[in-house]
């Protein structure tokens, strides 16, 4: 039976492209400055974002903690939606690594407002924990992979600016928002002063993401890379990967949207379907009828070749990406519907 794995966008493995691109890098040790591969892909991404800067790092989750750490201090408090990755997924890295706490906001699926933020706000007073930071996410996991409108995102960056606040992006999925919205990376650029963007999900590299911004704040999160353990030698044959995929898979990602919405369609009426969040792009989440077990549906879904998460309470998360076929999606659809739940 062929296996259907819908646990994540990380499932990608490099094509055999992908591969040759990798195998062909020019690399030399990253610590000491000196691979061309890694610096070729840093230079691409800044230049893409608009940025002065960019730094390689092997993982999303290490990008968004040198962010936190470099824009505040211990006590400090960082402003974020109560769904978000930093919050929910880096295992209290933001309390760890950094010793702040976050000021959790409830959004609509994972994003927050301009307004929400001014009001979170914490006032000048010493017995309180400081306000140091605000964090978004796009596209929003916990949210179905929601995108954000950029007019908010605008208005968030302007009460930022005026309470002189750093503004973070955990981009890890922006290129899928980004292929939906027509709107472009120097856009993003422009509204934020550190980006997080992951290179190992819908774009197919096998490792990798990117931090971007100033060469000052870059000065500092080199340091902070190196104390967390991020410094790699020969990193250019993982950049070399990163890099084919900014030049081959963003257009892809539209193909895993369109699955993802085939699937949700295909989802609405099944007997054990109470509902489903109507996917904005590779993420679907549906929520169980209240008298199925979530444990036992998954283990059902195991025998029957679909692999998928719990997403908590009674959702279920499938994820599209571009190891996902065509013919894996219609297989995916047959096996659902003939499931005895």
């Amino acid at each position: 039976m062929m296996k259907i794995d819908l646990r994540s966008d990380t499932l990608t493995k490099p094509t055999p492209e992908m591969l040759e691109a990798m195998m062909n890098a020019q690399v030399g040790d990253d610590l000491f400055d000196e691979d061309p591969t890694v610096h070729a892909l840093e230079e691409k991404m800044a230049k893409m974002f608009g940025k002065e800067e960019a730094m390689f790092c092997p993982s999303g989750t290490m990008t968004n903690q040198i962010a936190i750490k470099l824009h505040t201090q211990m006590g400090d408090e960082v402003i974020c939606d109560e769904r978000s990755h930093i919050y929910h997924y880096e295992t209290g890295g933001m309390a760890f690594n950094s010793a702040v706490q976050p000021a959790l906001i409830a959004g609509d699926r994972g994003r927050i407002t301009a307004a929400q933020v001014k009001e979170k706000l914490r006032p000048d007073a010493f017995y309180m924990p400081k306000t140091a930071l605000v964090s978004l996410e796009n596209t929003a996991n916990k949210g179905g992979g929601a995108i954000y409108d950029l007019a908010e995102i605008k208005k968030i960056q302007a009460v930022c600016q005026q309470h002189q606040l750093p503004l973070h992006l955990d981009g890890a999925r922006l290129f899928n928002a980004l292929v939906e919205t027509g709107e472009t990376p120097a856009e993003y650029g422009a509204c934020f002063d550190t980006i997080s963007i992951c290179l190992s999900k819908g774009l197919g590299a096998p490792v990798g993401s990117v931090l971007l911004g100033s060469k000052a704040h870059m000065a500092k999160a080199l340091r902070i890379r190196k104390v967390f353990g991020g410094a790699m030698r020969q990193s250019g044959f993982l950049a070399a990967a990163g890099i084919y995929a900014l030049d081959h898979h963003i257009d892809q990602l539209k193909e895993d949207h369109r699955s993802a919405k085939i699937l949700a369609e295909a989802l609405e009426g099944l007997s054990f379907v109470e509902s489903v969040v109507p996917p904005s792009t590779n993420i679907l989440i549906f929520d169980l009828k209240a008298t199925i077990d979530p444990s036992a549906f998954l283990a059902k879904l195991e025998d029957h070749g679909i692999a998928a998460v719990p997403f908590g309470g009674q959702s279920i998360r499938f994820v599209t990406y571009y190891d996902f076929t065509d013919q894996h999606l219609e297989e995916a659809i047959q096996r659902l519907k003939k499931l005895d739940i």
